[in-house]
C-alpha cells in the first residue's frame, strides 16, 4: 500500500460485519503519533504499533496513511472542541468564559503535552501549503475556533464583562494567532507557569 500523501482518500468498511477493533480508541492512539512526528515522518509500521493493530486490520479500514490521517484528524478535532466547550461552560461571564479557553490551551502547550503538540498546528505547518484536502480542513478548524472565540467576546460584551468598545472579530483574530504559537513554542518543552502567564497577558486586550 502506497503511504503517499497525494493517494485518494477511500475508507472501506465492510458491511455486517462487526469490526475487529475500536475505530475511536486506535485513532486516538494515531493521534499521539502524528501530533508528535508529523506526517511524512509516521510511517504504516508506526501506525500499526501505536494502534496495536497488524497491517491487515488498519487496511480493511483504511486504504492507505492519508485516510488514517485525516480521520485521526476529525477524531481529534471532534475529541478536543468537546473538551473546549466543556471547560468554557463552566464560565460565569464572557470574560470568564475568554480566560478559561485560554486556560484550557495554556494548559495544553507545556509539559508532555506540550512536547506532543497539536495537530491542527502540524498540519497547517506541514501540509496545508500542498495538500487541498488538508487545507480546507485546516482552514475549517481554525475558522470555528476563531468564530467561538468571537462569541465569546461578544457575550462578554452583552453580559458587561467586556468593554463595548473592543472590536470583537479582530480580537478574536489575535487571540487565535496566539493561541496556535502557544501550541508551536510548546513543542520545544515549557513549564506551566512559563505558559500560564500568557492568559494574564492576553486578558489585557479585553480591558
Amino acid at each position: 500500500m502506497s503511504n503517499s500523501l497525494s493517494d485518494p482518500v477511500n475508507v472501506s468498511r465492510s458491511r455486517g460485519r462487526p469490526r475487529e477493533f475500536d475505530m475511536d480508541q486506535a485513532l486516538d492512539k494515531a493521534v499521539r503519533v502524528f501530533s508528535e512526528r508529523g506526517y511524512h515522518a509516521t510511517t504504516v509500521c508506526d501506525l500499526t504499533q501505536a494502534m496495536q493493530l497488524a497491517s491487515g486490520s488498519v487496511y480493511k479500514a483504511f486504504k492507505d496513511k492519508k485516510s488514517v490521517f485525516l480521520a485521526a484528524l476529525d477524531r481529534y478535532k471532534t475529541v478536543r472542541d468537546a473538551q473546549l466547550r466543556a471547560v468554557v461552560s463552566a464560565g460565569a461571564t464572557g470574560k470568564d468564559q475568554v480566560r478559561l479557553a485560554l486556560a484550557f490551551y495554556a494548559d495544553a502547550s507545556h509539559g508532555a503535552g506540550g512536547l506532543e503538540g497539536c495537530m491542527v498546528v502540524g498540519s497547517a505547518a506541514e501540509l496545508a501549503t500542498f495538500d487541498p484536502d488538508v487545507a480546507q480542513w485546516v482552514t475549517a478548524a481554525l475558522t470555528r475556533n476563531e468564530v467561538l472565540i468571537g462569541a465569546l467576546i461578544r457575550q462578554g460584551q452583552q453580559d458587561g464583562s467586556i468593554p463595548p468598545h473592543i472590536d470583537s472579530a479582530a480580537t478574536a483574530r489575535l487571540l487565535l494567532c496566539m493561541i496556535q504559537g502557544m501550541r508551536v513554542v510548546g513543542k520545544t518543552g515549557r513549564t506551566r507557569n512559563e505558559m500560564s502567564v500568557l492568559t494574564d497577558i492576553a486578558m489585557k486586550v479585553l480591558a
